[in-house]
């Protein structure tokens, strides 16, 4: 299908390409262009569904109207459900989103953020990785609106919505503890990026309240290994550890390679083991017996995001850090 051009709509409204040009970058009346000509120009316009050129747009305003989206894996329930979220609150704001995923590939995640900023993107969201705080102050020194999602770096000036990690890892782990789970097990990965900490943290808390904490009874994944060592390391874990009755996956994608494991070593939830997991996913809902899960909440996350993000694009000098806790919801099903 053809692209349609200003000149293709000076034709078609038999009106000069500059006419047109003032009128659809809004320059008509200060131009002294008649109000019939101005709407004649935009009847046209609209009937050829004419599309502006964004290269063209930022090389005369300097804006694209773009945002940059930089999570760890959109592959991710998690993260493509957040992306979705944030793509549909920047469409209704009339703004682009350009996707990129790290793998939690810091090196990478410096890169993405260099080719986001040749794409003259006019603000990011970013999960970031262990090693980025030079990249985000290069950002800040730059004056690019900036928010964190789903992590943060606890001594940085910059906006970040997360949710209440250490809290819903301490209710979950104090659910387990009410339902009469007395050796509970924890699985997290080696990244020690904060999140991840918190979560451990209050699991942690949880049992020391009770007498009950036992730092043998903590598994910490390669995030960087593929999913067949993540279920034999597992496998081995639990074989060594018999008397484990219940145990709380700090990530979804740990909660899945568990259930894997869990079903080749003929354990069964929850008679033998009770399970919660971190980030609600779809194959959680459909496992029998279903798994008990910490949801995050996505929408308030994505939402608040945008709208930081949003408020520093309108006026970065008015703009205040907000650091903003949002929690999350322990959703019981059948696994405990």
């Amino acid at each position: 299908m053809k692209r349609i051009t200003i000149k293709d709509i000076a034709t078609e409204a038999q009106v000069s390409i500059s006419t047109v040009s003032f009128v659809i970058n809004g320059k008509g009346e200060k131009m002294a262009i008649s109000p019939p000509v101005i709407k004649k120009v935009q009847e046209v316009a609209q009937k050829l569904h004419y599309r502006p050129s964004m290269i063209a747009s930022s090389l005369r305003t300097g804006k694209t109207r773009s945002i940059g989206l930089i999570v760890e894996d959109i592959s991710n329930q998690f993260f493509a459900d957040l992306a979705r979220v944030i793509e549909d609150e920047a469409k209704n704001l009339d703004y682009r989103v350009f996707y990129c995923s790290t793998g939690d590939d810091g090196a990478r995640c410096e890169e993405l953020v260099q080719s986001l900023l040749q794409a003259n993107v006019e603000g990011f969201i970013i999960t970031p990785t262990k090693n980025l705080e030079k990249s985000i102050d290069l950002l800040l020194k730059l004056q690019k609106p900036v928010v964190l999602i789903d992590r943060y770096f606890a001594h940085q000036k910059v906006s970040h919505v997360v949710m209440d990690n250490y809290e819903g890892s301490f209710s979950a782990t104090k659910y387990l503890m009410n339902k009469g789970c007395k050796n509970i097990a924890v699985v997290n990965n080696t990244s020690e990026m904060i999140q991840m900490k918190l979560r451990e943290k209050g699991y942690k808390d949880a049992l020391k309240e009770e007498g009950m904490y036992d730092k043998s009874l903590a598994l910490y994944l390669d995030y960087h290994t593929n999913e067949q060592r993540r279920i034999e390391a597992i496998v081995r874990f639990f074989n060594k550890n018999p008397k484990i009755d219940a145990v709380l996956f700090l990530a979804n994608y740990m909660g899945l390679v568990g259930l894997q494991a869990f079903k080749g070593m003929g354990y069964r939830i929850p008679e033998d083991i009770s399970v919660i997991s971190f980030d609600d996913h779809d194959s959680f809902k459909l496992h029998t017996p279903t798994i008990s899960v910490i949801a995050q909440p996505i929408e308030d996350i994505a939402i608040k995001s945008i709208e930081l993000l949003m408020s520093q694009m309108t006026d970065l000098d008015a703009f205040k850090v907000e650091k903003v806790l949002k929690k999350g919801t322990l959703i019981v099903r059948e696994s405990v």
